[in-house]
C-alpha cells in the first residue's frame, strides 16, 4: 500500500472512437505539471487517467468484457446512469451495461473539464461527458470513483452521470 498523499491533475479534452464524421481532434491536454512531477503520485495520476480512458473506450465500443475488467466485482459498487435509479452491487451494475450495450444507441464521448484527484488508494475523476450520437448530443456531468486493488490496478467503485440542463441568463441580472 502506498503512503497516503493527495495528487491533483487536469486532463485536456479526450475523444474516444470515431463514429461521428467530421469531428475535429481535440487539442492535446497537458496534465498539471506540478502533480505530474511528484513521483509515484504522478504515476498514479497517469494510471487513473488511463483507467478512466479505458472506461469510456469500453463504453463507446460497447465491450462488456472490457467494462467488466474495469469494475470491482463486489456488493459495494454503485452506478447511476442519467435518468436511472441508483444501481448497487456488481450484479445490478453489470446488468445495466449489458442492457445499454444491447440497445440501439451508439454514443461517442468527448470529455472536457476533466479533473483527476488521487488520495492514497482512492481516486476520483470529475468532468463533463459531451455525448454525440446520430440524433444530436447532450452534456452529462460525471464522477467516476476508483480504488486501488491489491494487484495495483485502479478499479471503478462508482460512476454517476447527471444531465446538465442549459440555463438561460436573464438579460437584466438585477431583476
Amino acid at each position: 500500500m502506498k503512503p497516503p498523499g493527495r495528487q491533483v491533475g487536469r486532463v485536456g479534452p479526450r475523444r474516444y472512437g470515431a463514429r461521428v464524421p467530421d469531428l475535429p481532434d481535440p487539442p492535446p491536454g497537458p496534465r498539471d505539471p506540478e502533480a505530474a512531477s511528484t513521483g509515484s503520485g504522478g504515476d498514479d495520476l497517469v494510471a487513473v487517467t488511463a483507467a478512466n480512458d479505458a472506461f469510456y473506450a469500453a463504453f463507446e465500443g460497447r465491450d462488456l468484457d472490457a467494462m467488466s475488467d474495469l469494475w470491482a466485482h463486489d456488493p459495494d459498487v454503485t452506478c447511476v446512469h442519467p435518468g436511472w435509479t441508483t444501481l448497487r452491487g456488481w450484479g445490478e451494475v453489470a446488468s445495466s451495461w449489458a442492457a445499454l450495450f444491447s440497445g440501439p444507441q451508439h454514443l461517442q464521448f468527448i470529455l472536457t473539464d476533466t479533473h483527476v484527484v488521487v488520495s492514497g488508494d482512492v481516486a476520483w475523476v470529475t468532468g463533463a461527458e459531451n455525448l454525440l450520437d446520430v440524433d444530436g448530443g447532450a452534456t452529462i456531468a460525471m464522477i467516476n470513483v476508483f480504488s486501488r486493488a491489491d494487484d495495483g490496478r485502479w478499479l471503478l467503485r462508482a460512476h454517476h452521470g447527471s444531465p446538465v440542463v442549459a440555463r438561460q441568463l436573464d438579460e437584466d441580472p438585477g431583476s
